[in-house]
């Protein structure tokens, strides 16, 4: 059997769940490993993937014998087939993070559910330690995001917009063999950097500003995410002091993001050290990076996951002064058993551009 629906169904017997209805395309494409529209229902009994005539055949094409899935296209199934699919489970369980009470109304109709149950979110926990594929896919995106910052530290100049920046790097991305971007890229120079999701504008590179790209490419269905901070021209003493500043509270919380560590210690020690010097962390410090770029876990003072190995997660520590400018230094990160491993490689030293 597909040993993610295995360890999906160990953790519905503990919920005391019967059955389940995926339809978040995430975790559709989690368990599938394909871009597929449909559903999947866990029976007591079966695994079901409900499709259109656009998909039955790439699906067919691409599950095997082993994944155990018996697969319908949508307009062949009358009202009195969805209805026997969970006839005997009392409890179906749904994704409560995703179905609105509409398509909550709808599943209960259609099926018939006796009783449906909230799954506390057991797919996207899952998801948050990656297998060798899943790993292997990460770390290509994370080798396109280096190479397009490599070509950047060429390629910006003053007098240039943050929009003709965050275009070229969407260029770069699909020319060397990415999907696309893998979220809305942030180019924030200047006063505009001090907003840390700022959105690319027309504004012009000018001399001495502080440039924060925050990018990443997608790579078969798989999220990098990397922050550096670079400079238009030579920037002031007191702008290269918090720039070295953020860099040694990123470097020390890169070397406790290991398996066993407390997310929210990790988070804990940079905020009470920013403190100490009247700064604040107004974000969290990372959270886990895969099929898409904002997942479980969250390393903040409010989580409560512990890191475990070939977990995915980001450490980035920014300072921001509203009005002027701010500094942010992210990386990607697999979980390892003693110490960690920096997927995003590109140097971190003061850069200055233009």
């Amino acid at each position: 059997m597909n040993y993610k629906i295995k360890c999906i169904r160990e953790k519905m017997k503990l919920l005391n769940i019967q059955g389940l209805i995926i339809t978040n395309p995430v975790n559709i494409r989690y368990i599938l490993s394909i871009p597929v529209e449909g559903k999947i229902l866990l029976t007591d009994k079966e695994n079901i993937f409900i499709t259109d005539a656009r998909y039955i055949e790439e699906v067919n094409n691409f599950l095997t014998i082993n994944d155990e899935f018996i697969i319908y296209d949508q307009k062949d199934l009358s009202d009195i087939d969805n209805q026997t699919f969970f006839s005997e489970c009392e409890n179906v369980g749904f994704e409560e993070e995703y179905v609105t009470y509409s398509q909550y109304e709808n599943i209960v109709r259609i099926y018939r559910i006796k009783n449906m149950e909230e799954t506390e979110k057991i797919i996207e926990k899952q998801r948050m330690i990656k297998d060798e594929k899943e790993i292997s896919l990460i770390e290509k995106a994370c080798q396109i995001t280096d190479l397009c910052f490599e070509h950047l530290k060429q390629f910006i100049k003053i007098g240039m917009t943050e929009k003709q920046i965050a275009f070229e790097i969407e260029k770069f991305f699909i020319q060397n063999g990415a999907d696309g971007v893998a979220f809305d890229t942030i180019v924030a120079s200047g006063e505009n950097s001090s907003k840390p999701h700022a959105i690319p504008s027309d504004k012009i590179i000018k001399q001495g500003d502080p440039i924060t790209i925050d990018f990443g490419a997608k790579y078969k269905g798989y999220c990098a995410d990397m922050t550096r901070t670079v400079f238009a021209g030579e920037p002031k003493e007191e702008v290269k002091k918090l720039y070295n500043y953020i860099l040694k509270n990123q470097l020390n919380a890169t070397k406790e993001i290991r398996e066993g560590t407390s997310c929210k210690l990790i988070a804990r020690n940079v905020e009470n050290n920013f403190y100490l010097y009247s700064y604040n962390l107004i974000h969290a410090l990372g959270h886990g990076v895969g099929l898409e770029v904002h997942e479980l876990p969250i390393l903040s003072h409010n989580s409560q996951t512990i890191l475990k190995e070939n977990m995915i997660v980001t450490n980035e520590p920014g300072i921001y002064f509203q009005g002027q400018y701010g500094i942010r230094i992210e990386d990607t990160i697999r979980v390892g058993r003693l110490e960690s491993e920096v997927l995003t490689k590109s140097s971190k030293e003061l850069t200055i551009v233009g």
